[in-house]
């Protein structure tokens, strides 16, 4: 009875301890409103938007993420070559001591390549980020509609009068990619 009690009582402690010491490394970053972009059946790539806030006073990099819907995750950014807007992929996101880094349409985001199947409004696409400090997150978010304002890359102004924008085709010198 004794061994019992006593096996019961180091699985209980094991168990708290490693909940916490888990915990604490994964809550050091607090994701707020992930969302993945719905995409038709035949687009073969999508991507997750989310911001990230770090509550420590230690600088965090965001190195890498997976997910089940796609063959690929890779984390991005846009960048402008030429006046042509570009995506890249990036090593890293730093997210700041006591700072927040926003991922979002034309900026830093998680690249989903190769989807498995379509993402469709309201579907569910779970995504785990990798930190440097060797944490782990879980993130569950929906897949919406996203429309990403195209800019004019002159004037700074969305594209408008009728022009269709997106599908890589060039628009008032920027390419939706």
């Amino acid at each position: 009875m004794m061994k019992k009690t006593m096996a019961l009582a180091v699985l209980l402690l094991a168990s708290t301890f490693g909940s916490v010491f888990a915990g604490s490394h994964a809550s050091a970053v607090l994701v707020e409103n992930p969302y993945a972009r719905a995409v038709p059946p035949s687009a073969g790539n999508s991507a997750a938007f989310m911001l990230l806030k770090n509550q420590t006073d230690t600088d965090r990099n965001l190195v890498s993420a997976s997910s089940d819907v796609s063959e690929i995750t890779e984390l991005h950014d846009h960048i402008n070559d030429d006046g042509v807007m570009r995506m890249r992929r990036v090593p890293q996101i730093t997210v700041p001591a006591n700072g927040s880094v926003e991922l979002k349409p034309g900026s830093f985001h998680v690249m989903l390549i190769k989807l498995k199947q379509p993402l469709n409004e309201g579907d569910t696409v779970n995504v785990t980020l990798n930190f440097d400090d060797g944490s782990t997150q879980d993130v569950a978010m929906t897949a919406r509609k996203v429309m990403r304002p195209m800019m004019h890359h002159n004037e700074g102004k969305k594209c408008g009068g009728g022009m269709k924008c997106g599908g890589g085709m060039k628009c008032g010198g920027m390419r939706n990619e």
